[in-house]
């Protein structure tokens, strides 16, 4: 019996773990005949365990959605990652996932093996996060909902606040959800505008109902992180430059995050940063903060901006007449 029951508990770590298996590879994995595999998929159904079954060439087993949540079978890694992840959830920006991570944690801690609860101890002891301050709350359930509208191609309706505070009806063709340390953004297909959009996803008030669905469209860019990271902290801006840094891409990184600017490496000692600001005049407290010295690539602008902020700064200095 207990051969049997570590058999099982074998058997569906292995169905929650890959997507589907053929009965041939499960008979193999646990070195057990197709008829056993068939008798141990259906003691997990009589156990309430949703075991899909399909026949023909391509057929197999698969674990598939039921009323409850199974318990879920984690090796030693698995449920370290899942307990630090759980730890560093807590502290982000999304209302309520905080409070529902330390929930999830306590229960999680509370099956770890000791030596397990000892490595999770280990990193959350001898680690300091260095999280920005999240600014705004995202709601997790809209969060998910817009996760799901992604996944399942389907249009999406919501009303949108801007920076100034005003709102607007939006019909978007949802595309993906990009993070960065501090926000949430959602970039989408503008079905009215006819062009690609960056939304805020703590400015969203999804207003079903959603759809219909739409044929996915091709990404505005192979890498959506940069794409981003250009929109929200480049294009959005009356002022835009490009600097060169006289650092590389990998130390300029440590202080300008995908919200400053895009970082584009020249070599080992230089930097192309992509930014922009809402004036020239906060644009140059911008790039003087950063501590590095550098050039300007353009505009023109920025350049005679800047010398005249070295005048006025020469003459301040000058001693009085």
């Amino acid at each position: 019996m207990l051969e049997t029951s570590a058999r099982l508990l074998r058997l569906l770590s292995l169905l929650q773990a890959h997507r589907e298996w053929s009965g041939a590879e499960l008979a193999e994995r646990l070195r057990v005949t197709p008829r056993t595999v068939r008798r141990d998929v259906d003691r997990l159904r009589e156990l309430g365990y949703p075991v899909n079954a399909s026949s023909g060439t391509g057929g197999g087993y698969q674990l598939g959605a039921g009323a409850e949540l199974p318990p879920l079978l984690l090796d030693d890694d698995e449920a370290v990652a899942v307990a630090v992840g759980l730890r560093t959830a807590a502290g982000q920006g999304i209302e309520g996932i905080g409070e529902t991570s330390v929930r999830a944690l306590a229960k999680l801690e509370q099956v770890l093996p000791h030596r397990l609860r000892r490595r999770v101890s280990a990193l959350n002891t001898f680690t300091v996060p260095m999280f920005r301050t999240p600014q705004g709350q995202l709601d997790a359930s809209v969060l998910t909902e817009l996760a799901n509208a992604c996944r399942d191609s389907e249009r999406l309706r919501f009303e949108y606040r801007d920076h100034g505070g005003s709102t607007t009806r939006r019909t978007v063709e949802p595309h993906r959800l990009v993070c960065t340390e501090r926000r949430w953004y959602l970039v989408a297909w503008d079905v009215d505008r006819s062009d690609w959009r960056t939304f805020r996803a703590d400015r969203i008030a999804p207003k079903p109902p959603h759809g219909p669905r739409f044929a996915p469209r091709t990404p505005p860019a192979e890498d959506l992180a940069a794409y981003v990271s250009r929109g929200v902290s480049t294009r959005a801006y009356a002022a835009q430059a490009v600097i060169r840094l006289h650092t590389s891409a990998e130390r300029a990184a440590q202080t300008i995050g995908p919200s400053d600017g895009v970082l584009e490496p020249v070599d080992d000692t230089r930097c192309l940063l992509r930014t922009g600001a809402a004036s020239l005049d906060v644009l140059v407290i911008h790039i003087m903060l950063m501590g590095v010295d550098f050039e300007v690539v353009e505009p023109q602008e920025l350049t005679e901006h800047i010398t005249a902020i070295r005048d006025r700064l020469s003459r301040a200095l000058a001693p009085a007449g």
